[in-house]
């Protein structure tokens, strides 16, 4: 027997004595590293998710929008709207870090740009109100 069958031989022999109840840790750390990472990657998708999706109120003004934008070509100049949706509104520029352009007319009614549309503020409606989109022509 030579001397390199040997050593390659107890080096090989004392790997897989003490290397199978390594490989066993090494798989379970593996296996909840890998486990971990999963979590963490769908808690990060169903944030995406929830940010990305837009509450019944903003639906419901790009339904009008989109209704007005077909018949007319083109996106409303304006579309009346009670406090609820105002602030729904709002709240969505603060959450989405955008500045809200508020703005107030000569007659006193407050503007917020909502895409390419300005939203009038109209608190006598009721709070959930969202008007018929129009132009002022």
């Amino acid at each position: 027997m030579e001397r390199r069958d040997l050593v390659s031989g107890g080096l090989l022999g004392a790997a897989a004595l003490f290397g199978t109840a390594t490989a066993a840790e090494a798989a379970v750390a593996q296996e909840r590293d890998d486990r971990a990472i999963a979590e963490a990657v769908d808690a990060l998708r169903r944030s995406l998710e929830s940010r990305q999706a837009l509450p019944p109120e903003l639906r419901r003004l790009r339904e009008q929008q989109r209704t007005f934008l077909k018949a007319h070509d083109k996106y409303p100049d304006f579309i009346e709207v009670g406090l609820d949706v105002w602030d729904r509104v709002y709240d969505w520029h603060v959450e989405h870090l955008q500045m809200p352009a508020i703005t107030r007319r000569a007659d006193g009614r407050y503007l917020m740009p909502f895409m390419l549309t300005m939203l009038v503020l109209r608190p006598e409606q009721a709070e959930a109100h969202i008007g018929y989109p129009f132009d002022p022509r």
